[in-house]
């Protein structure tokens, strides 16, 4: 083999090590999807979503658009906001099926239910 063939073969060699290390990357680097998401707006003494059905893994984000303050407490213990001021929000990731009623501890008739379902 003369020394050019050698040189063109390595190089041809290299590139295709080059492209086979640059899909690895790709494929690893890949973007996982973004978690799932859902909103309840707090507004008018409600939860404007009193129902509301998720995925295991979904963050659900309460947001008091009242103008005075309200909590978000679950039936069971499993979450407790803080005292929500106009503006403030709350957020808690459900990981596991099942049924999780919640309500505003400060007026306790305003109430809602997370569902999650796989």
């Amino acid at each position: 083999m003369t020394r050019g063939l050698k040189t063109l073969t390595f190089q041809a060699a290299a590139l295709a090590a080059s492209a086979m290390i640059m899909l690895t990357v790709s494929a690893i680097t890949r973007a996982a999807p973004a978690p799932a998401a859902a909103a309840v707006q707090i507004d008018n003494f409600t939860f404007k979503a009193p129902v509301t059905t998720v995925k295991p893994g979904t963050t659900v984000t309460w947001t008091n658009a009242d103008d005075i303050p309200h909590t978000v407490v679950s039936k069971d213990g499993a979450f407790k906001s803080k005292v929500l001021d106009t503006g403030d929000h709350f957020s808690f990731t459900f990981a596991k099926p099942g049924q999780f009623g919640y309500y505003c501890s400060l007026h306790p008739h305003m109430t809602g239910i997370i569902i999650v379902k796989a």
